[in-house]
């Protein structure tokens, strides 16, 4: 890239990119074997350097995984061209199968929460044993031996 390039090479090392961009260390690394980043280059030490175009996508990936989005989505979106009449209808699809995962969680959630009411209300601390933790050891009770536990809500990350 030219030098007056806005994502000129700089020569970040992993610590001021994670304080640049607001991901950890660590999740960098994560990144980069999920191939969502790849640094793009090595100084004399040999330690990995972020340019300004890096930390931008790991402002872009976090922005995104706040989101909720999984990381094959953000992989969608990183590969699109915002120039690109195409790939705007490729990010609106992207962004309707979000929404899609995105309702039917709080559907799970209001499930979960009506749930959590309903155990809530069987004890009001005035009796002599608590009705909540009774209740929640009938539930395992009745989860016969090997048999899988009634699925979490599922999640699309």
């Amino acid at each position: 890239m030219p030098a007056s390039s806005p994502f000129a090479l700089r020569g970040y090392q992993i610590g001021e990119a994670a304080r640049q961009s607001g991901v950890s260390p660590a999740n960098i690394r994560f990144y980069e074997k999920e191939n969502l980043l790849s640094p793009h280059g090595r100084g004399d030490n040999s330690y990995r350097l972020y340019s300004d175009g890096d930390v931008h996508q790991l402002r872009f990936i976090r922005l995104c995984r706040a989101m909720d989005m999984s990381l094959a989505e953000v992989r969608t979106l990183l590969g699109l061209d915002l120039n690109n009449r195409a790939d705007c209808a490729t990010a609106r699809e992207a962004l309707d199968g979000h929404l899609g995962h995105v309702r039917a969680r709080l559907t799970e959630l209001k499930a979960l929460e009506k749930d959590l009411h309903a155990l809530r209300k069987r004890c009001d601390g005035s009796d002599t044993h608590c009705h909540i933790i009774e209740a929640l050891h009938q539930l395992a009770d009745q989860q016969t031996a090997g048999a899988a536990a009634p699925a979490p809500g599922k999640r699309h990350v």
